[in-house]
């Protein structure tokens, strides 16, 4: 029995060793921090549907711009309010109302709505420029504990955050090479970020692009429990029997 037990914990140690410093994020060091929402910011690309509306003092002004939609016509006044949405085309242009096409593309967000208005404010005196992304989504793979695909209500959501949508990383995650794919200009681009370094802060993926995809490995434990798993309880039943039939004969 006690070769059976020493082999049960031999199987228990091997497919359980992680150290603290696998495991903690941001362990301390004296890097400084230098992380920029304004200089990461994501950039508009093809394909992405855009809800844009105008705003202005003058309600009327505003009308040949926020369109309405066929189907809103006869609706309440209390219903809510038809967004026009706008799909960013294959050579970065959208087409808006009464100005025509205007190139949105490797703006940001910020950048559009300026854009947008500069544009608006040769008819209307100081309007407002309201947009939101509404296909902004990330997705979370690997070992975390709820993989998906995660809309997002904005455009500013950090690597950080990305993981806590998924319910954060599992014990078997590999936190110091987690890999971000980003897609700009039809060339898709990997990033490793190791998320034990305060480092990982300065990371030019901290802050998520539209359709990142955010993949955590799992650490050499869980490969090889993944291995035993399936087996391990054979072994052992084969293990005890052969040990009991050995202590039978050696009565």
């Amino acid at each position: 029995m006690r070769i059976l037990l020493c082999f049960i914990l031999f199987l228990g140690m091997f497919t359980s060793c992680a150290s603290r410093k696998d495991l903690i994020y941001f362990q301390p060091d004296s890097l400084d921090l230098r992380t920029s929402f304004e200089l990461n910011s994501p950039k508009l690309q093809p394909g992405d549907i855009l809800t844009i509306s105008i705003t202005a003092d003058d309600v009327r002004a505003t009308e040949p711009f926020n369109q309405i939609n066929a189907y809103q016509v006869g609706t309440p006044q209390n219903a809510n309010p038809f967004i026009p949405t706008y799909a960013i085309d294959n050579d970065g242009y959208i087409d808006f109302p009464k100005i025509g096409r205007i190139k949105l593309t490797g703006l940001t967000r910020t950048q559009a709505v300026k854009r947008i208005r500069e544009e608006v404010s040769k008819y209307i005196v100081n309007p407002g420029v309201n947009m939101t992304i509404r296909n902004f989504k990330v997705t979370v793979l690997g070992e975390v504990v709820k993989p998906g695909t995660y809309a997002i209500d904005n455009d500013r959501i950090t690597l950080l955050e990305a993981l806590g949508l998924a319910g954060d990383m599992t014990i078997n995650g590999v936190r110091n090479n987690v890999l971000v794919i980003r897609e700009q200009n039809g060339k898709k681009t990997e990033y490793r970020v190791d998320l034990t370094k305060r480092d990982a802060l300065n990371s030019p993926v901290y802050y998520l692009s539209q359709n990142d995809v955010i993949y955590v490995e799992p650490n050499g434990a869980r490969i090889q429990s993944s291995k035993y798993t399936q087996n391990t309880s054979i072994f052992v039943s084969i293990a005890s029997l052969i040990i009991t039939m050995v202590a039978v004969i050696v009565r």
